[in-house]
């Protein structure tokens, strides 16, 4: 099993115990996703780390993910075996520093971790204006712009001239990054718990549940008061605290504005606990 656990993951292996995996890369001329492929999910049928850390929505900043992970290291000091960090999407848009978050995911995690990135609605909308900024460049002003920049755009193209933003997306944005994007599974789920990046659609298998409610859905989602027996840990609605019942917890604090990046810790026991740091 790869030290970096945000890896492609090919699809004859989908739902299967990570122990399964295999590493997998895209052709390196491979650029652009087809928007229409299903994402892949991580459903394993037992707990194989020792503490489960995931954070809710960077956004770009980047100095807020740094001070998290130094964090989650402390915490999980008198926590012997292996531990994970999961980030719950929407990694990129909106914060100054997208560019340097990409680049510290791609990088090693801490000493006795393994770390793992999923997709959100806004990984999504980046890759769906690079394969068709015509139809999709209202990505541009949902946080793209910051994007851009972040990546040393400094004229950013408005979202009603495509022209401009596939130019500006192609020579700012390197291919790595792009192939990160790509490969972003949607759904880890272990016994009792899912983690995902807007929550999951009431009474529908986690196999059967749509790509689209996944890093979209909001109600019927949070109104629910049943998730037949799992408790999911999500983002994507932004609350000023964290938003805790006995079927889901909320994490996504809206860091790239409130400065606050929330975290939780979770134990194969159930047992959770809530980290923060703020700017």
């Amino acid at each position: 099993m790869p030290a970096s656990l945000a890896l492609p993951v090919p699809s004859a292996h989908r739902n299967r115990p990570l122990d399964h995996m295999q590493r997998h890369r895209h052709p390196p001329d491979r650029l652009k996703r087809r928007t229409d492929m299903p994402r892949d999910r991580l459903i394993l049928d037992h707990w194989p780390v020792a503490a489960l850390y995931a954070i809710g929505d960077i956004h770009g900043c980047g100095a807020q993910l740094q001070a998290m992970e130094a964090e989650i290291v402390a915490d999980a000091a008198d926590i012997p075996g292996e531990k994970w960090i999961v980030t719950l999407g929407d990694q990129v848009d909106r914060g100054p520093d997208t560019r340097g978050v990409i680049d510290h995911l791609l990088g090693p995690p801490p000493a006795g971790f393994r770390r793992l990135s999923l997709l959100g609605n806004h990984e999504q909308m980046l890759l769906d204006c690079l394969a068709d900024p015509v139809a999709h460049g209202d990505w541009v002003p949902e946080g793209g712009d910051r994007t851009l920049a972040s990546y040393g755009i400094s004229a950013v193209p408005a979202a009603d001239d495509p022209d401009a933003i596939a130019e500006a997306m192609a020579s700012g944005i390197p291919p790595a990054h792009v192939e990160f994007l790509e490969s972003l599974p949607i759904l880890l789920a272990l016994p009792g718990f899912v983690f995902v990046h807007a929550g999951i659609r009431p009474g529908t298998a986690l196999e059967q549940q749509e790509d689209h409610d996944l890093i979209w859905i909001r109600r019927p989602f949070l109104d629910a008061t049943d998730l037949g027996g799992l408790r999911v840990v999500h983002g994507h609605t932004p609350t000023p605290e964290p938003v805790i019942t006995q079927i889901r917890y909320g994490i996504d604090t809206r860091c790239f504005a409130s400065g606050t990046l929330t975290a939780l810790r979770v134990l194969p026991t159930g047992e959770t606990r809530l980290l923060q740091v703020r700017s």
